[in-house]
């Protein structure tokens, strides 16, 4: 795990999860803790070797361990809400 500091002043715990051979999901846990209705994901694409042989996996200990804080920033301005608008569902 790993910590990232949002521009508005937010330390979110950063997870490593669903990784394959080329990419995995870079999930952004929000720091109340209460639900999961605030946390936020982003897919990461990975090229190298292990991209070109589906039978490899990513490490995502090794990732979270490489990515940079840059790389991790530029995800989260990308990153979309977990759970969605219950309004919406019930609708259905």
């Amino acid at each position: 795990m790993r910590e990232y500091r949002s521009p508005d002043g937010l330390n979110w715990k950063v997870l490593v999860k669903l990784p394959s051979h080329s990419s995995a999901m870079l999930t952004f846990q929000h720091p109340d803790g209460r639900s999961s209705a605030g946390d936020r994901y982003a897919w990461m694409n990975v090229s190298g070797a292990t991209a070109l042989n589906p039978r490899e996996r990513l490490s995502a200990k090794d990732l979270l361990e490489k990515i940079t804080d840059a790389e991790i920033a530029r995800l989260f301005r990308r990153s979309m809400v977990v759970s969605g608008n219950r309004d919406l569902a019930q609708m259905t």
